[in-house]
C-alpha cells in the first residue's frame, strides 16, 4: 500500500526553483539527478558535491528543518562555554545554490520506482538518491522523559536538543549539592561519547564552585563498558575514578518520576529488575530511532529500520542507485560529525562511478570516527578510531591523554572546519593532515 501511494501522479508541475516554500505550493511534480534526502550534517555536504558537479537544477535537497545546528557543540552549551545560537545558522546559509530546496520531509519511498512521495502531497522523481536523515528523540520511550524536559523546574535536561541544552547549563549552575544522575539509553546513538562528556564537565564546574564534596555524580548506562574503544576506555577509568563519579553498567533509564524527582531503570540482564534512584538534577540521553519513512519501508531497511547499506561501499544493498550516510545507515562505525566527513568522500566517488555505469566501487569506507571527550574545562581527549575498536590518531602523540591542544580543537577549529570547509563539499578527515605530520603512523 505504501509503494502504490507513492506512485499517486499529480497533474501540477513547477520548474525548479532555489529555496521555494512547499507551504506556497502544493501536490507539485519534481525530477532530478540527484535526491538528497536530509539536509543536516550528510546531506549538505553531499547535495554540495554534487550541485557543484552538475547542472543548476539536478539536485534536489529534501529538508524540513529552516535551521541547521553544528551539534558537537552541544555539550559546550551545556557547559556554559558557548551558547545555541552560536551553534546555529539558516539551512539557507549552508545549502548550496545551485540546488532546490524542497522544505518538505519525506512519507514514503517507492525504490522500485525511483519515486518519493512527501507529507506535503509533492512528488520527487529522481535517478539517483543519497539518504541522509539521520536520527531522531524518541523522548515518549521513557514516561514522564517529555513532561519533565518541558517543565522549567524539574531540573530534568539532555544536551542532545537545541530546545533543552541550555536547560541543562541553567541546572548545572543553579546546582546546590546532592544527587546528579547521568543517563546513556539502549539504542544506537549520536555522539556516544557525549552522554559521560557532560558528566566531566559538571564535575568540573562543581569543583571550580566549591560544591563538589556535596555532589554524588552516578553515570548510568546500558553498555558493559565505558566506552567502546580499550585504548580510551582504559584512560577514562581513570578519569572516573579521579572524579570521583559512580559508574552502574547495563542500566537503562525506564521512567522519570518528576513530581518526585525519581528516575526508574532496569538492568539489562535482567529487564524484571528495576532500580530507583532519587535526583536532584537528571541528565538524560533520549533514546534515538530512525525517520518514520525508513522504518516503514521494509524494502530498503533492515530489521531494526537502519538504511541497509554495504559498510565499506556504501552503496544500498539491494538498489544501486541509492546510497546512505550519516547516521541513519546500519554502518557500525561510531555515529559522529567526523564520520560523515570520511563517508561523504567515499559516497562521492562510489555515486558518480555508478552514474558512469561502473560495476566496480573503488572507495571503502573503514569506519573512521572521532570523539573529542572533554574531561574539564580547558582538557580533552582525541579518540580517534576505525571499525573494530583499532585507533587510528592523527597527531604524532598520544592522543588518549588530557590535552589542552585537544580542547581548544573541539571548541574552535573543528566548528571552523564544519562551517567553511566540510558542508561545502571540501573536507573529507585529518587523513592528509595525518600522512602530513605524522607519515610513519600504523
Amino acid at each position: 500500500m505504501m509503494n502504490s501511494l507513492c506512485r499517486i501522479s499529480y497533474q501540477t508541475k513547477i520548474a525548479p526553483l532555489r529555496f521555494f516554500s512547499v507551504s506556497a505550493v502544493q501536490n507539485a511534480k519534481h525530477s532530478c539527478k540527484v535526491l538528497v534526502i536530509g539536509g543536516g550534517s550528510g546531506g549538505c555536504t553531499i547535495a554540495a558535491k554534487f550541485a557543484r558537479r552538475l547542472k543548476k537544477g539536478s539536485v534536489i535537497v529534501l529538508e524540513p528543518s529552516p535551521d541547521h545546528y553544528y551539534q558537537p557543540l552541544f555539550t559546550l552549551v551545556g557547559a556554559g562555554v558557548t551558547s545555541v545560537a552560536a551553534t546555529r545558522r539558516s539551512a539557507k546559509s549552508v545549502l548550496p545554490s545551485n540546488a532546490t530546496w524542497v522544505k518538505d520531509t519525506a512519507q514514503c519511498i517507492d525504490a522500485k520506482n525511483n519515486v518519493v512521495r512527501t507529507a506535503e502531497g509533492h512528488e520527487i522523481n529522481y535517478d539517483y538518491a543519497v539518504i541522509g536523515v539521520g536520527l531522531q528523540y524518541d523522548y515518549d520511550k521513557v514516561p514522564g522523559l517529555r513532561d519533565a524536559l518541558n517543565d522549567k523546574a524539574s531540573c530534568v535536561s539532555t544536551i542532545y536538543s537545541p530546545d533543552y541544552c541550555e536547560k541543562t547549563w541553567n541546572d548545572i549552575r543553579n546546582f546546590k549539592g546532592g544527587e546528579a544522575v547521568f543517563t546513556y539509553p539502549d539504542t544506537p546513538i549520536k555522539c556516544p561519547g557525549a552522554p559521560q562528556k557532560i558528566a566531566y564537565m559538571a564535575d568540573a564546574y562543581f569543583d571550580k564552585t566549591a560544591i563538589r564534596s556535596r555532589v554524588n555524580i552516578t553515570y548510568n548506562t546500558c553498555l558493559p563498558v565505558i566506552f567502546g574503544v580499550k585504548k580510551y576506555a582504559d584512560v577514562l577509568m581513570e578519569v572516573v575514578k579521579k572524579k570521583r563519579i559512580n559508574v552502574n553498567y547495563k542500566t537503562v533509564l525506564k521512567e522519570v518520576h518528576a513530581d518526585k524527582k525519581e528516575a526508574v531503570f532496569f538492568v539489562t540482564d535482567d529487564k524484571s529488575k528495576e532500580i530507583t534512584l532519587p535526583y536532584d538534577m537528571l541528565h538524560v540521553t533520549p533514546p534515538m530511532y530512525t525517520p518514520e519513512f525508513l522504518r516503514n519501508s521494509p524494502d530498503i531497511v533492515d530489521g531494526n529500520g537502519y538504511l541497509d547499506v554495504d559498510k565499506f561501499t556504501l552503496q544500498h544493498k539491494k538498489y544501486p542507485n541509492i546510497y546512505g550516510i550519516g547516521d541513519c545507515t546500519n554502518t557500525p562505525n561510531s555515529k559522529t560529525a567526523a564520520a560523515i566527513a570520511k563517508q561523504s568522500y567515499v559516497v562521492e566517488h562510489n555515486l558518480l562511478s555508478t552514474m558512469s555505469g561502473k560495476q566496480s566501487l573503488d572507495q571503502k569506507y573503514n569506519g573512521y570516527g572521532a570523539c573529542p571527550i572533554v574531561t574539564q574545562y580547558g582538557k580533552c581527549i582525541l579518540a580517534e578510531f576505525l571499525y573494530d575498536g583499532v585507533p587510528r590518531e592523527t597527531m604524532p602523540i598520544n592522543q588518549a591523554r588530557e590535552s589542552t591542544m585537544a580542547y581548544y580543537m573541539k571548541r574552535d577549529l573543528f566548528p571552523f572546519l564544519y562551517w567553511h570547509f566540510m558542508l561545502k563539499g571540501y573536507y573529507h578527515g585529518p587523513e592528509w593532515v595525518r600522512k602530513l605530520i605524522n607519515p610513519l603512523a600504523k
